[in-house]
């Protein structure tokens, strides 16, 4: 008996000396990580958090405190004011077209089509693009003078339309400095922009639809319940930590949105295709104003959190509620 106890103590010995030793080389592994992730991440947000209280708006630095001058001034720029209707109107039409465009070509390929492989690569592919030869590509497309409108013309098309050129703002609501709507130049960008991450959005949702039970499926049928009623009373409340997953990282997509911008259009006539990101790689490191850019920076990492923040906090819940 005293050997047997002797044995299993130190087969517990054993086990604890062996489960340290696996804790030690967890965070032994994950420190220099951490390290990294400290100061390139979160230490530069605190040091763009600081410039952005400075006086630092010219190439010379300068420390000296300014408070909050910098935010006051960046948000009473027409330009930063377009920004923010630019950047509101593009996210929600970005994510609504997302959706609809992924969904619909999702609930196509769930049809067990056939050559299916070979339809979900090609829907998938455009995601694989850089978001700077995406705007290249359809700023050829959609170019006035190509593209497109060499169709057009060829069918007798004779009003053409300028796509991205135009400084139409629809409706024309003014409110402050600038007018308040859709830009109709932001719609060309949105069509590039959608026909890329539409194929992300189909994939999530593909996975999602194949998660869903037959054999509820198979009772709403012995129900009666027709295609559309399946469609809106089965699939889709399925489908909804599905369709918030997708819709936050498409917000954060749309957010952070630079190289179509850049490549495509630029701020555009009247700053009509203007986003923050752009305004602030221009305000930062083409009119060295440091600190101005440091607060669109801030100001952006801040809308950011609008959307990132509630679905972490959902998502802590849902793990703890488990």
């Amino acid at each position: 008996m005293k050997g047997w106890t002797h044995a299993s103590q130190g087969a517990r010995m054993s086990v604890r000396r062996r489960f340290s030793w696996d804790q030690f080389s967890a965070v032994a592994t994950l420190i220099p990580s951490l390290i990294l992730l400290g100061v390139f991440v979160y230490g530069f947000i605190v040091w763009t958090g600081y410039v952005s209280l400075t006086n630092w708006n010219s190439f010379i630095p300068t420390f000296s405190f300014a408070g909050l001058q910098n935010y006051i001034n960046v948000f009473g720029t027409f330009r930063f004011q377009s920004d923010l209707r630019n950047i509101v109107v593009f996210t929600a039409l970005f994510i609504i077209g997302c959706l609809i465009v992924g969904m619909g070509l999702a609930l196509l390929i769930d049809q067990r089509v056939r050559a299916e492989g070979l339809f979900r690569s090609i829907f998938i592919f455009p995601m694989a693009i850089s978001f700077v030869v995406t705007g290249v590509i359809w700023s050829w497309i959609l170019n006035p003078g190509t593209g497109v409108n060499l169709v057009l013309k060829a069918f007798g098309w004779k009003t053409l339309p300028s796509w991205f050129l135009s400084t139409t703002i629809v409706p024309n609501i003014t409110l402050g400095q600038i007018q308040v709507g859709i830009p109709l130049a932001l719609l060309a960008v949105l069509i590039a922009a959608v026909w890329q991450m539409s194929g992300f959005a189909m994939a999530v949702y593909l996975a999602g639809l194949r998660g869903i039970s037959d054999d509820i499926k198979e009772a709403a049928r012995i129900d009666g319940a027709g295609a559309l009623r399946m469609f809106w009373s089965i699939i889709l409340p399925q489908l909804r930590s599905t369709t918030t997953t997708i819709v936050i990282i498409l917000s954060a997509a749309s957010l952070k949105v630079f190289g179509l911008i850049y490549a495509m259009t630029g701020p555009g006539q009247e700053f009509v295709t203007d986003m923050p990101s752009l305004n602030m790689f221009q305000t930062t490191f083409q009119g060295d104003q440091f600190a101005q850019g440091a607060a669109i920076a801030i100001v952006l990492l801040l809308l950011l959190a609008v959307f990132i923040i509630p679905y972490l906090i959902s998502t802590l819940r849902q793990d703890s509620s488990s």
